[in-house]
């Protein structure tokens, strides 16, 4: 009676193991799958818009080298830029230079914003200090390399070959920032209003 007694006193601990087993691992799955849906929620936030608008240059196509005289290994000035498609209830064009394979983060190389709605072209050199080469009431954010540097930087692999990409935004608005603003500033204060955007992606090797 005894053997007995034990047995099913152990049964019972064991069914009780295992339902604290079976609850915990509810409760893991559970987190685990509230995490993917709000990851899931924030991807659709999130979601890029891709259309007909393109940016592209007459110094290199999609895909190819950046020539030297844009990057660091050469004048360092900015290169002439195209946008065509630009969707009839934009109020407001935004540049976004940024190398995602620098080491530790994403380097930010060029900052544009408020350009006019009605630019359909960069010349060479419209990154320079200063907003003088920009259409008026265009204005420069800064870059990564501190504060102060609001203008165009070019394309400066520490080593290896880097993929830049020249991102165009295309806004409902015209955006309530001063000369100087972050990307994350700039990222925020677009957040709602990006009706479209193109990418047009080079790469320097160091």
């Amino acid at each position: 009676m005894l053997i007995k007694y034990v047995f099913k006193e152990e049964n019972i601990k064991n069914i009780m193991n295992l339902k604290k087993i079976s609850r915990n691992s509810f409760l893991v799955i559970f987190v685990m799958i509230m995490m993917i849906l709000i990851e899931f929620s924030g991807c659709l936030d999130e979601q890029r818009k891709f259309g007909d608008m393109q940016i592209s240059s007459p110094a290199f196509k999609n895909g190819e080298i950046i020539p030297q005289k844009y990057t660091c290994h050469g004048a360092d000035i900015s290169p002439p830029l195209n946008f065509s498609s630009i969707p009839e209830s934009t109020k407001s064009l935004a540049i976004i230079l940024e190398d995602p394979d620098a080491p530790g983060r994403i380097w930010v190389h060029w900052i544009v914003y408020n350009l006019p709605n009605t630019t359909i072209s960069l010349p060479e050199n419209a990154g320079a200090e200063g907003n003088e080469n920009l259409p008026s009431g265009a204005e420069h954010g800064v870059n990564s390399w501190s504060e102060n540097n609001d203008f165009y930087r070019g394309p400066c692999p520490p080593s290896g070959t880097h993929r830049y990409y020249f991102r165009l935004y295309a806004l409902d608005a015209v955006l309530n920032l001063e000369d100087g603003a972050s990307k994350e500033q700039l990222q925020d204060a677009m957040s709602g209003h990006i009706i479209e955007e193109a990418e047009l992606m080079g790469i320097c090797n160091a």
